[in-house]
């Protein structure tokens, strides 16, 4: 079965015959069967040439970059050969409908902060985070505009994050979300987690019709997906901040998987390693649909978003984010 390699150690990546071939700095090697990939991951300086885009773009394997403190810097997607001219009208006339697009908007969130209760409700201290997301989700109901819901986004993730300090344990603390950069070892973590979970959104788009540049929730953008932004929201909270909290509460990372300068906190290869394979594990978890009535993974849940959003889009059937059920 495919799945996502991470690249940690710098070296080189070429291909051989029909294998993606890596060689780090000590002169380890590692052959893997193209077919046994789903995406690849580098984080460390690796050398590649186009002979290896080539084959990765025939392969349509996607392969996202990170710098060199473990954010996302960029991906290389194969040439799109999975296309459709009236799906992509019907997406843009989403867009340009202010209500139509609202109402998306509201879905997005609505889904969020459904997943960000569940999280919550597993924890004692919290009932009055709940309340106060509560009260932005009614809040929500009322939003006239983009700008409005954004808001309501705002102070459900601000409420949410103050629970961190409820929630997490052995010397971990949250005080208020910092991106760029992030200065403490929680928004490092939340960063690294929300970089990985925004590349699987980006795998899942890529194998449906959906063009990923156009967003209803985010503003679209020249230099990110933001649909995958729009879609990440939703998973967020089950697949990025559940591994966060069962890293720290159960000492699987601790204070030493950090590095830090001024005024920038960040994982170290350890620490990203430690993060990835947690992650990775959460990815592939299976739970009974109860819709489809088999397993499915985290990953299939993705998929199947998107694909809730096309029968949206062609008026198939309204769509309705995920929530978590069990």
């Amino acid at each position: 079965m495919a799945r996502d390699y991470y690249i940690f150690s710098s070296g080189e990546i070429k291909r051989k015959e029909n294998t993606v071939f890596i060689q780090n700095e000590k002169g380890e090697k590692k052959y893997i069967p193209i077919e046994d990939i789903e995406s690849i991951h580098l984080f460390g300086e690796v050398s590649l040439n186009t002979k290896f885009l080539n084959f990765i773009s025939q392969n349509k394997k996607l392969i996202h970059f990170y710098n060199y403190h473990g954010f996302y810097s960029g991906s290389f997607l194969p040439r799109d050969t999975n296309v459709s001219g009236e799906l992509l009208i019907r997406q843009v006339e989403f867009f340009l409908a202010p209500e139509k697009r609202l109402e998306l908007a509201k879905k997005f969130l609505e889904g969020a902060a459904f997943n960000i209760i569940k999280n919550l409700k597993n924890y004692s201290g919290t009932d009055e985070h709940i309340e106060k997301i509560n009260e932005e989700l009614r809040n929500l109901e009322k939003a006239k505009d983009i700008s409005q819901a954004m808001g309501c986004e705002g102070r459900i993730r601000s409420t949410y994050y103050d629970a961190f300090n409820v929630i997490l344990k052995e010397g971990f603390s949250m005080e208020k979300r910092e991106k760029r950069p992030p200065t403490n070892p929680i928004n490092a973590l939340i960063s690294f987690g929300n970089s990985l979970m925004y590349t699987q959104v980006l795998n899942e788009i890529y194998k449906t019709q959906l063009n990923p540049t156009i967003s209803y929730l985010h503003e679209p953008s020249k230099k990110r997906y933001s649909l995958c932004l729009d879609i990440a929201e939703i998973f967020k909270p089950v697949a990025v901040d559940t591994v966060i909290f069962k890293l720290v509460n159960n000492k699987m990372i601790t204070l030493d998987d950090f590095e830090s300068d001024v005024g920038y906190c960040y994982l170290n290869e350890e620490g990203r390693k430690k993060f990835v394979k947690e992650f990775d594990t959460k990815l592939s978890t299976t739970i009974k649909h109860r819709k489809l009535k088999r397993n499915v993974s985290y990953k299939t849940l993705i998929r199947l978003e998107c694909y809730k959003l096309i029968k949206h889009f062609v008026q198939d059937e309204v769509y309705k984010p995920f929530k978590v059920w069990w």
